[in-house]
């Protein structure tokens, strides 16, 4: 079964320049740039997911899809990928339920200082997934090291994506019925003309967003972001200013005592916002 959600990945044009990006914005350094497969790759693991950045650098498949993404769109989302501990079964099950899955099958990068890194995957029919690549990631024996930090008040680990959808009920359909996860809540805010789908997978939430009676039509699902935690709000606020980044003010959260702002300007033009963590209750 899916237990979490392994790694958020984004096609990028020039990798040197978006890792400058995500340093400044994270205040953590990746913890992996290697290449394999024709592409260069850099990881930056949190304690709940990791962003893989990916830009084409040779020849192969895997450069020309994602050249041929960049050539159509532009940087942006390239996959979902999720953490299986039963990856043979979980193929066989997501067949089964009319989601055509390859795999699974063993993949390698080797980083620039040399160090190998293996996993095993399997890819999901984007046809049947609402157009967006989602992966299934064999669970790692070991954990993956931690992005290391590199200034003040750095990201601390990501909080949920989000995917907007034209199809409400393909979308739960596809995240709730086929893949499995947990629907937490199902809300509608008139006052954002929104309809709000909350999926929890391991310590993260998939948050899917539609607009409140529009004809549900066969578009694809699109990234609408991603919302990363931060101990520190206000100092994180100004760090990534001094960093060059054009930020909000820090304002009141939707939950009550929570704040929250907005990175206008995130590399690859990821709609980006940062939240405090949720206050603890004391208790009697």
């Amino acid at each position: 079964m899916i237990t979490g959600l392994d790694h958020v990945a984004y096609v990028v044009r020039d990798l040197d320049a978006a890792v400058d990006g995500y340093t400044r914005l994270f205040g953590v350094t990746p913890e992996w740039v290697g290449r394999g497969g024709g592409v260069r790759q850099a990881w930056f693991q949190f304690p709940n997911m990791a962003l893989d950045l990916i830009a084409p650098e040779g020849e192969g498949p895997f450069a020309d899809g994602v050249r041929a993404q960049l050539d159509a769109s532009g940087e942006g989302l390239w996959a979902l990928a999720f953490t299986t501990d039963d990856i043979a079964g979980d193929v066989k099950l997501m067949n089964r339920r009319g989601v055509p899955a390859s795999g699974p099958a063993p993949v390698s990068t080797t980083a620039d200082d040399g160090r190998v890194r293996e996993w095993v995957g399997a890819r999901l029919d984007p046809k049947a997934t609402g157009g967006l690549r989602i992966l299934l990631m064999a669970a790692s024996a070991q954990p993956w090291p931690l992005a290391t930090p590199a200034g003040d008040a750095p990201i601390t680990e990501l909080d949920h994506v989000v995917v907007v959808t034209p199809n409400v009920d393909r979308a739960l359909a596809i995240y709730g019925a086929k893949l499995g996860l947990d629907l937490r809540l199902d809300r509608e805010n008139p006052k954002w003309d929104a309809r709000q789908l909350f999926f929890k997978v391991g310590g993260t939430v998939i948050e899917i967003g539609a607009k409140i009676g529009a004809a549900p039509t066969d578009a694809p699902d699109r990234s609408g972001g991603l919302a990363w935690r931060v101990a520190e709000p206000q100092a994180a606020q100004a760090r990534i200013a001094a960093a060059g980044f054009e930020v909000s003010e820090v304002r009141a959260g939707r939950k009550p005592g929570t704040h929250v702002f907005t990175v206008r300007d995130a590399p690859a033009g990821v709609p980006t916002i940062l939240l405090s963590a949720e206050p603890v209750l004391e208790t009697a």
